[in-house]
């Protein structure tokens, strides 16, 4: 197997990432500017990687930086046009990546894209289901449809690829599963019944499966966000109407003020990514059935 040198992997770690983040890396690791510590990393190398809502936040995010960590990546949303350019971001970066559109509220399209993806890649190590929704609504006002259509995304979805990822986990000698659920399953907030219940439930999901297969060499666990920078929070912040960056910057600073008692301003999508990479990893082989909250210590103040 050729390597990539260490200014090859920093040059494939930019053009994924950007030159901001690298050099934001550099910076907080105490690096000299110019050497990428991060890029020296290949945790996935020879390793196929599934990750689900991957065409923009998060998801996006993770699918790009598994790959700037040589894992072959299989990545999935409804969104075609935003897949296709994640696809070729990576590849054009020196990464390898397929996107395909799936509908994760559908059963027999998230089984045929895992199927898909072991067929593709002859195996599946590391499962990122990150493709979620959210909303903001009183519980009686949440109609049934609007709640079935958020469980179903969010649970039943996540549960259908767990099922399919699993089988294949197992005949290949265990694998890493990583679950997007949020800080909402510690506390929650007026508004946010139906997007609080199922993000505890995939914390219930995690840890009943981090018992079921801990000794059958795959781990589960729950990957807990706070507000983070995303296409999403956006248009949450900015209630559907447009929103200029300087107006969405001064909104997120003054929420963050408010809320994001520790640090006092939102995570970015990369900050959380790399959250879901080190629970994805080797790194941490004892760690299993948690619910490991990144929040800038939202959650902690009383």
């Amino acid at each position: 197997m050729t390597t990539k040198s260490g200014f090859e992997r920093r040059t494939f770690l930019t053009a994924a990432l950007g030159s901001t983040a690298v050099l934001a890396a550099d910076v907080a690791c105490g690096s000299p500017v110019g050497v990428a510590p991060i890029a020296e990393r290949r945790r996935f190398e020879g390793k196929v990687v599934l990750v689900t809502g991957a065409t923009s936040g998060i998801g996006r995010a993770a699918a790009i930086a598994f790959a700037a960590e040589g894992g072959k990546v299989a990545f999935c949303g409804r969104r075609e046009a935003l897949g296709q350019e994640v696809e070729q971001q990576i590849r054009q970066a020196g990464g390898e990546a397929t996107y395909s559109k799936v509908d994760v509220r559908d059963p027999a399209q998230v089984q045929a894209f895992v199927d898909a993806v072991v067929q593709r890649y002859g195996g599946l190590h590391v499962a990122f289901n990150n493709a979620g929704i959210s909303m903001a609504k009183g519980l009686h006002e949440v109609s049934l449809e609007e709640w079935n259509d958020l469980l179903d995304t969010n649970v039943r979805g996540v549960f259908a690829a767990m099922r399919a990822q699993i089988p294949y986990m197992l005949s290949g000698g265990g694998g890493s599963i990583v679950l997007t659920s949020s800080v909402q399953s510690v506390a929650t907030r007026k508004g946010s019944s139906t997007y609080t219940a199922s993000k505890r439930a995939l914390v219930g999901l995690a840890q009943a499966a981090a018992l079921e297969y801990g000794t059958l060499g795959i781990r589960v666990n729950a990957l807990c966000p706070g507000t983070v920078d995303t296409p999403l929070s956006r248009r949450q912040f900015s209630g559907g109407r447009p929103m200029t960056e300087e107006e969405f910057q001064a909104a997120a600073a003054e929420w963050a003020r408010a809320n994001v008692h520790g640090q006092q301003r939102i995570a970015t999508a990369e900050e959380v990514a790399q959250a879901a990479l080190m629970l994805a990893s080797d790194d941490h082989p004892y760690l299993t059935g948690s619910s490991f909250i990144v929040d800038g210590g939202m959650t902690v103040a009383l």
